[in-house]
């Protein structure tokens, strides 16, 4: 345990946690670095670090183009991940993300229908469909699992049916739709950092630093939470407004994400799994997930511009088979 003391102040930090943020901190700055050298031309890193001070032939190349990409993979994961840590510890269960439960499907079928000309496009339209779908599918599997109070084991069965149905609606749209617009939505539909800049990314930025905040300050409840419903309501933790609370939190965060990319499936569901064991928690932690998933949609984003360059693969199609790969070794280790 480290302790940190200024007068009567003192914070305690445990030493797997603070050596854990700075090995995850050390692995996102190198594959920043990487991500930044990474394109149709290579640079070196002593360019690249020439060119964030302003200075060079290749600020543009760097600050404009690829920078965006790599705080866009760095602030999407985290994002994604938070919301499945935050669903994990209300369901206290590890299958309990936005991508099992429904929610980045029913953010896919608020974009749809943006997309295909079901309702007049204005600016900002998609972004605000999407949350609302999100927002209405986790409605609806959080209203259909109430049993006297949240039964967590229907919250995921019922989130696996309605994810079900929300992908073969989402299917039937696409193939309503006209070919270029199909094909677009298709594309979409993988989920891609590709051709994103700041343009695409001032307002997500907003909402995900506001939600991180709202996160934030609501951390020692959500801890209590964890612990129990009978010690958290005893503490004073009013279980009903929280859990409403950080679900529609964590709804915005997946919402404004698939908003942007497409649907991004695995951080959710394995980074706060993940994060949880290189730190050691006995529960979800947020920084843990949040530091993980960020690693993880960067490290993913690299591998899918690597992979069959100068063709850069949508980065939802290398979490999808990272994901597939996760739960074969969870279920083995399980198994054994």
């Amino acid at each position: 345990m480290i302790v940190l003391r200024r007068g009567p102040v003192s914070i305690r930090f445990r030493r797997r946690t603070v050596y854990g943020t700075l090995v995850l901190l050390a692995i996102a700055a190198g594959l920043s670095v990487l991500a930044l050298c990474q394109g149709a031309v290579w640079l070196s890193p002593a360019q690249v670090l020439t060119a964030l001070s302003g200075r060079g032939g290749t600020s543009v190349v760097v600050l404009e183009w690829r920078l965006p990409r790599v705080v866009a993979a760095l602030v999407f994961g985290a994002a994604l991940a938070l919301a499945g840590a935050v669903i994990q510890n209300l369901t206290r269960n590890p299958l309990g993300s936005p991508d099992v439960l429904g929610i980045e499907a029913g953010s896919y079928t608020g974009a749809l229908i943006v997309m295909t000309g079901v309702i007049a496009e204005v600016p900002g339209l998609l972004t605000g469909m999407a949350m609302l779908c999100g927002m209405l599918a986790a409605g609806v599997v959080y209203a259909l699992s109430l049993k006297s109070g949240i039964d967590r084991t229907r919250l995921v069965v019922i989130g696996i049916a309605v994810n079900a149905m929300l992908v073969a609606l989402n299917a039937w749209i696409v193939l309503r739709a006209e070919l270029e617009v199909a094909i677009a939505a298709t594309g979409w539909s993988a989920g891609s950092l590709n051709g994103l800049g700041w343009d695409d990314l001032q307002i997500p930025l907003i909402v995900v630093g506001a939600l991180v905040l709202l996160f934030t300050a609501l951390s020692g409840q959500l801890n209590q939470a964890t612990v129990g419903d009978e010690v958290a309501v005893a503490t004073g933790v009013r279980l009903g407004r929280l859990r409403l609370v950080t679900v529609l939190a964590a709804v915005a965060c997946s919402a404004t994400v698939t908003a942007v990319t497409g649907p991004i499936v695995f951080i959710a569901l394995a980074a706060p799994q993940i994060g949880r064991r290189l730190f050691a928690t006995s529960g979800v932690g947020l920084l843990p997930a949040a530091l993980t998933g960020g690693v993880l949609l960067l490290g993913a984003d690299l591998i899918a511009q690597l992979l069959l360059a100068p063709v850069a693969l949508p980065v939802g199609v290398v979490t999808t088979a990272i994901g597939g790969c996760y739960l074969l070794w969870l279920l083995l280790k399980e198994m054994r």
